[in-house]
C-alpha cells in the first residue's frame, strides 16, 4: 500500500523521536495501544449486536413458517 522500505521507516521513526523525545513515546504508544484496545472492543461488541439481531429475525421468521404450516 506504501511501500516504505526499512530507511523510510528508520528516518520516519526519527523524526518522531525528535518531535516527541524520548519521555514521551512510551507515554504516547500507551495511549495509543489503549486506543486500538478499545476500538477492537467496539467492534467485537457491533458485530456480536448484528449477529444477535440476525438471529432473533431468523428465529421470527421460522416461527412464522411454523405457525403458517400449522394453521394449513
Amino acid at each position: 500500500m506504501f511501500n516504505l522500505g526499512p530507511w523510510e521507516i528508520i528516518l520516519i521513526l526519527l523524526v518522531v523521536l525528535l518531535l516527541f523525545g524520548a519521555k514521551r513515546l512510551p507515554e504516547l504508544a500507551k495511549g495509543l495501544g489503549q486506543g486500538i484496545k478499545e476500538f477492537k472492543g467496539a467492534m467485537s461488541e457491533a458485530k456480536q449486536e448484528i449477529e444477535d439481531a440476525t438471529d432473533v429475525e431468523n428465529s421470527d421468521s421460522k416461527k412464522k413458517e411454523a405457525d403458517k404450516s400449522a394453521a394449513d
